[in-house]
């Protein structure tokens, strides 16, 4: 089915490309657990992120991005298809019930531990429509079950190493590489530039995805050395991290670099962005959370985008935004139409990068209908006791407001008709608490019920498992084991 429907979607471009054109060359550099807070441009007090900072002086930075998930799978997934959670159904890394069982009140809904190959990409999508598309990096999508390899989802091109050798395309798992090659961020880079330059004649996709700066870190022995030097900041001080992230940001320099000498800088769109929140060891205040929840800490990225002559430079946007926009997106620049019997989630930003207009939707949604292990910073009081970075929950985003359905209580303890006193939702307002720290849902009852409404009726228009079941081994007046919590060692387990 899906290769009948590219090839009807290739033959539509016929009619939108005249012999002549050259649509512009589309990069997607994808950072692994860098936080919000984590980049220089965005304010760190430790880290150094240069070549970072220079291209969010170039392009327009955004600074109310979002992943459409809590970690990596699922946002890769929601990535590449463009879709919202239940309409793949990756919804965690492995499994959704992470956790101590007899704190579980529902049965959680089955995870899919891959990208069904049937979910048209957006790989699939502009090769169909003359790209040449090369993967490399981490993909964390193949899954005996339920998965596929990148080469089976649009693209031409697979690499992926640490900076030792290639690795088999697909493999997951993360390790160090050599001193010189950090989390193998050069060599990645390098088969990127040296795929542009193979197919710098015809118009070109790269999906650059590091595995940077995700554990066990690594940075180049004079890199580290730097950071031991510098004093701490009051956020940050990790040497080690830092020393990482200002590697993966070197290698971004060097893309840039080889753009610029092949004369291909100007017409090249390039977006950096992260997969999700930081771990817990990065301070991501005052944003509440980290990777694995879905309060701003664990959600909100970094996300530029550069493009000279199109984008005018130091541009920013506080318009929210989520990467489910980059299928859209990168369709809309290369003038190519959305491939038939696809649905898109995403809206295309381009013609806000290009200071056109305005999106036109309302709000933007999650949906995590399971249970994660290891809390996350300022969590839940009671994710916190039972040793929970998430429990069921569906939120939306409706312009500076944000409000968290979480399902035990909703389904559990009265739903709507008890929201007074079943603690089913929290609501804030993100414009004067971007921290989370004030839930404004039984003083705002007209904003909670008109964000519940519309949260309400995207579960039924897009069918969002809600857990319903309950758990019969639960039990609260078992003793939980005090976690470690979410140590960077051991993130994604």
């Amino acid at each position: 089915m899906k290769s009948k429907l590219l090839i009807a979607f290739s033959l539509c471009l016929s009619v939108v490309f005249a012999a002549d054109q050259r649509p512009p060359n589309i990069i997607l550099i994808f950072a692994d657990d860098l936080g919000w807070k984590d980049v220089g441009y965005q304010g760190s007090d430790f880290m150094e992120t240069p070549n970072l900072d220079t291209m969010a002086k170039q392009g327009m930075s955004f600074s109310n991005a979002y992943a459409a998930a809590g970690n990596c799978a699922p946002s890769r997934a929601c990535l590449l298809s463009g879709n919202y959670t239940p309409r793949h159904h990756v919804f965690a890394v492995g499994s959704t019930d992470r956790g101590a069982k007899t704190q579980q009140r529902l049965v959680p809904i089955p995870n899919k531990g891959g990208l069904a190959v049937a979910n048209i990409t957006v790989a699939d999508a502009l090769k169909a429509a003359g790209y040449a598309t090369g993967h490399f990096g981490k993909w964390h999508l193949q899954d005996k079950k339920d998965g596929a390899l990148p080469s089976e989802q649009g693209f031409d091109v697979s690499y992926d190493s640490f900076g030792d050798g290639e690795a088999k395309q697909g493999s997951e798992g993360n390790k160090t590489g050599p001193p010189t090659d950090p989390k193998g961020v050069f060599t990645l880079t390098n088969k990127a530039c040296e795929f542009i330059t193979a197919n710098k004649d015809k118009p070109f996709f790269v999906y650059l995805a590091h595995h940077a700066i995700h554990s066990p870190l690594q940075g180049q022995p004079a890199t580290l050395a730097h950071f031991k030097g510098k004093p701490a900041g009051e956020q940050h001080k990790d040497a080690m991290y830092a020393a990482c992230t200002f590697d993966l940001d070197a290698s971004v320099g060097k893309l840039f670099k080889h753009l610029a000498d092949s004369g291909l800088d100007e017409n090249t769109l390039v977006v950096f962005t992260s997969d999700n929140g930081a771990v817990q060891s990065s301070s991501q205040e005052p944003l509440r959370g980290s990777k694995g929840g879905y309060y701003e800490g664990g959600i909100r990225e970094p996300f530029i985008v550069r493009w000279p002559g199109k984008i005018k430079a130091g541009m920013t946007s506080d318009v929210p935004v989520i990467n489910i926009d980059l299928f859209p997106t990168f369709l809309a620049a290369a003038g190519a139409p959305i491939p038939v019997e696809k649905t898109l989630d995403g809206e295309s930003l381009l013609s806000l990068l290009q200071g056109k207009g305005e999106l036109k939707r309302q709000g933007i949604f999650w949906h995590f209908p399971g249970y994660l292990d290891n809390p996350v910073n300022r969590g839940r009081e009671l994710d916190v006791k039972t040793g929970f970075r998430s429990r069921p929950v569906s939120v939306i985003r409706k312009g500076d407001f944000k409000l968290h359905l979480f399902m035990e209580e909703w389904v559990l303890d009265g739903g709507q008709a008890a929201l007074e006193k079943n603690n089913a939702i929290e609501l804030y307002d993100l414009k004067n608490d971007i921290g989370e720290r004030k839930n404004i849902a039984a003083t705002n009852t007209a904003k909670r019920d008109e964000l519940l409404a519309d949260l309400l009726a995207w579960h039924k228009s897009i069918n969002a498992p809600i857990p319903s079941e309950k758990n019969v081994k639960y039990d609260p007046s078992v003793p939980v084991k005090k976690g470690k919590g979410d140590k960077v060692s051991d993130e994604d387990k």
